[in-house]
């Protein structure tokens, strides 16, 4: 018995007497007596006395419920906004080339074919450096790897300016590419450190939206830059790329002096709190070592893992990057307006993806789905895309494309949390990469085919058409594979 149970029935059932215990031993009935009578008067005393005091069990995880809610609102506002900025600029400065080809393509002589190929070709330098550089982000830590990816890129964007043909579009494109790579992905498995599984998909959208509101904010901005050419005797495309890349490169300064490699670094938690977050997140990432492993080895040979990338590729890079670096022209050519009128109407479609990435991200959330969020997205975007195809007035076109921009962007809150679900430490670092190495061919072919074939056929129907078909296959590939066991949490027999 306890030492609670000794104390409450007096040491009747509890002496260690010798005299007591001879007489039990010599008196069976007697003892057996006791015993029943310790057992109900314990019965009953525990009765009285829990009955008249609070139960603490309950309270306990009530408490711990409440600082886990309280550290994770305190993690949203201290760290997503600075993470939106960077990956504002990040995305405003691998696109910005979709409006500096409104003068730059005429004044350079470059033809649709040869603009999707230079645009495109940034993807092809971001693929090969991309998971080396998420596999060393993940060993020397988010704030040393983060800034140097900001500030080589910065440099490279600012660089842009020098272009004079071909050659040097597609040599600094491929750099800037290749000085990107690993930011995304690793901006992804960063948000793993943080938030737990039940938030995570919420977390990835609001960090997203920085996509469709680096076009709220950056179509006017450059559109409005674009009307400085002629001053200095610069063209309005060189002030574009100038002024739009010095950001990254300070911003890539501020990460090195305050982002905190994971929540054990954040001095702006409490101890309790740190504590807190670092043991819910130890005990979901034990988990999954226990029922799916986590080496890199293992990682490159799961299925699953090359099926996410396909799915990441048809349902949503294909079209995004595309969107991304024609978007401009095609309002350009619909509306017959000048760079600034372009970048105002550009935006209305990034605003009501924004606000799509949101609603679908939340609800992924609380329903606990991923993959049937994903096809209706995807679908979504398919409708969209071959309504733009047939439609030529502005404002049907603008709205078309905004329903497609909303599919589009929408499947980045339910897919990035599902690498999380079955990949731990560097073999989750290493699987965002692998999924966005291959979407991010989709970011080369994407622009590429629909610049060939702008150039055959003068205009952007055929080629809006094929990222409709694309979409439509990445819905139906997401319904394909909510039978997967590894993705309904299962484990793997």
């Amino acid at each position: 018995m306890s030492g609670l149970d000794c104390y409450i029935l007096g040491g009747m059932a509890c002496t260690d007497a010798p005299s007591e215990r001879a007489t039990a031993s010599t008196r069976p009935e007697t003892a057996l007596r006791m015993r029943a009578m310790g057992a109900a008067s314990l019965a009953a005393a525990r009765s009285a006395i829990f009955s008249s005091m609070p139960n603490p069990e309950p309270a306990q995880p009530d408490a711990d419920s409440a600082l886990a809610r309280a550290t994770l609102a305190k993690v949203t506002r201290r760290l997503l906004p600075f993470l939106f900025l960077l990956y504002i600029v990040c995305f405003l400065d691998r696109v910005n080339i979709g409006f500096a080809a409104l003068q730059m393509n005429r004044e350079l002589g470059f033809s649709p074919a040869m603009y999707g190929f230079g645009a495109g070709i940034f993807f092809l330098g971001y693929v090969l450096c991309e998971i080396p550089s998420n596999l060393i982000l993940a060993r020397i830590g988010a704030r040393i790897w983060i800034a140097r990816i900001m500030v080589t890129w910065g440099l490279i964007a600012c660089a842009m300016m020098f272009i004079r043909g071909p050659v040097s579009l597609i040599s600094l494109r491929f750099l800037l590419g290749a000085a990107e790579a690993g930011f995304f992905p690793g901006m992804i498995y960063y948000l793993t450190l943080w938030y737990p599984e039940a938030e995570r998909a919420r977390a990835v959208a609001r960090f997203m939206l920085a996509i469709p509101l680096s076009g709220v904010v950056g179509g006017p901005i450059s559109g409005a830059l674009l009307e400085l050419h002629g001053a200095m005797g610069l063209s309005g495309w060189q002030w574009l790329f100038l002024l739009e890349g010095i950001p990254a490169v300070l911003l890539g300064l501020v990460v090195y002096r305050v982002l905190p490699d994971g929540p054990e670094d954040a001095s702006w938690l409490t101890p309790a709190e740190r504590q807190a977050l670092t043991t819910a997140l130890a005990a979901e990432r034990d988990e999954r070592e226990r029922r799916h492993g986590h080496s890199v080895r293992a990682m490159l040979g799961n299925p699953t893992v090359w099926q996410l990338a396909v799915l990441l590729l048809l349902a949503n890079a294909f079209g995004v990057y595309v969107l991304g670096l024609w978007l401009p022209q095609i309002v350009r050519d619909v509306s017959g307006l000048g760079p600034f009128g372009v970048g105002v109407l550009s935006a209305i479609p990034n605003l009501v993806a924004a606000a799509a990435m949101v609603v679908v991200g939340g609800h992924s959330d609380r329903t606990g789905e991923r993959l049937g969020h994903i096809a209706a997205a995807a679908a979504a975007a398919a409708m969209g895309l071959a309504a733009g195809a047939y439609l030529h007035s502005t404002v049907p076109v603008v709205i078309a494309l905004s329903l497609a921009a909303a599919g589009l962007l929408s499947t980045h809150g339910p897919i990035w949390p599902l690498p999380a679900m079955f990949l731990t430490g560097s073999a989750a670092a290493g699987g965002i990469a692998v999924m966005t190495t291959v979407a991010n061919l989709g970011g080369f072919l994407g622009p590429y085919a629909v610049g060939v074939l702008k150039q055959r056929t003068g205009s952007f129907q055929e080629g809006l058409l094929l990222l409709a078909v694309a979409s439509l296959a990445g819905a139906a590939l997401a319904l394909w594979m909510r039978r997967s066991p590894v993705l309904r949490g299962e484990s793997p027999r």
